[in-house]
């Protein structure tokens, strides 16, 4: 009887695991991606990865996790998957800390070397001036707040250093809102054709990252572009939420989260509608919030959020 009831779990057991989606076995690998469980979170890529192969976002995160868990080569192996399906931020692979353990292989030329030829090709009509320009802020942006979130997300976070690096973060920021808002003032929003995919991201993230009298002057443009095929409706999500939030009213999209002092742990800050937030996500491109709350290190729980919604809006100051 024992033998015939362990027999009876094993095939249930066996059952489940084959009835997981893409989506499941990826929120699980990022899952474990966040809780630094590299090697676990490979395994779950792989699990994914056996059902398609086709998000270029999920297998350079793939990646990211493969060479952090000194899989070498399956991180060069779905990094270049990725390039194949679609991957083309030079900037960002170049000083994402997750790949530094890559970078003394010989592979990562050669993955580098398939980048850049493709790049080529693809942004053979590209402006190569402002292009090479946006590609330098981009790089300015994104280094100084991978140096803030190691040291923010440590486990005991030194407030100089957070101090010290925010304040080179803020004149960055200065620096590379002026050069942004001469091209958004001469040129428009210029849409990936002309940019590129980066360059037209690189446009957003400075917008994104600075005071609220610029985002509210730039986000009608944005909205246009948005429009015209020449922005991204998740990137214009974001930037609404963001407005919206400081504004004192409640973000549309749940895009945007704090970190509560007392407890130290993120939460999503207060949105309207939260029953429905799933549906305006897709919409725009976005994952649900039980995927998005996974990479902020957050247990996404509706009905939980909805209670404590009341508290926080008061937290934040927000007039529901």
């Amino acid at each position: 009887m024992k033998k015939s009831i362990v027999f009876v779990l094993i095939v249930i057991n066996f059952g489940f695991l084959n009835a997981q989606t893409y989506k499941e076995w990826v929120h699980k690998a990022d899952s474990c991606y966040t809780a630094k469980n590299y090697g676990l979170s490979v395994s779950y890529y792989e699990k994914a990865f056996k059902i398609e192969q086709k998000d270029n976002r999920d297998l350079y995160n793939a990646g990211c996790s493969a060479s952090m868990a000194k899989r070498n080569k399956k991180a060069f192996k779905w990094l270049n998957i990725s390039i194949d399906n679609g991957y083309e931020n030079m900037s960002h692979i170049k000083i994402d800390n997750d790949l530094k353990p890559l970078y003394s292989e010989k592979e990562w030329n050669k993955t580098i070397d398939k980048l850049q030829k493709k790049l080529d090709v693809i942004g053979a009509n590209y402006d190569k001036v402002l292009e090479k320009q946006l590609a330098e802020i981009y790089t300015e942006d994104q280094e100084i707040r991978g140096e803030f979130m190691n040291v923010y997300r440590a486990s005991k976070p030194d407030k100089k250093k957070i101090d010290s690096i925010g304040k080179i973060m803020q004149r960055k920021d200065s620096i590379n809102l002026i050069k942004v808002m001469k091209i958004l003032d001469e040129k428009g929003w210029l849409g990936k054709s002309v940019v590129g995919s980066q360059g037209n991201q690189t446009l957003f993230l400075v917008i994104q990252h600075a005071d609220l009298e610029y985002q509210q002057k730039y986000l009608p443009m944005m909205r246009e572009a948005v429009k015209n095929g020449n922005a991204n409706p998740g990137n214009l999500a974001y930037l609404e939420d963001r407005v919206a939030l400081r504004e004192g009213r409640p973000q549309i999209y749940g895009s945007q989260a704090a970190k509560n002092k007392k407890t130290n742990k993120m939460y999503i800050s207060p949105m309207i509608d939260p029953d429905n937030v799933d549906k305006r996500r897709a919409e725009v491109g976005l994952g649900t919030m039980a995927d998005y709350a996974v990479k902020l290190n957050i247990d996404w729980n509706l009905e939980e959020y909805k209670k404590e919604l009341p508290e926080i809006e008061k937290l934040e100051n927000i007039k529901p």
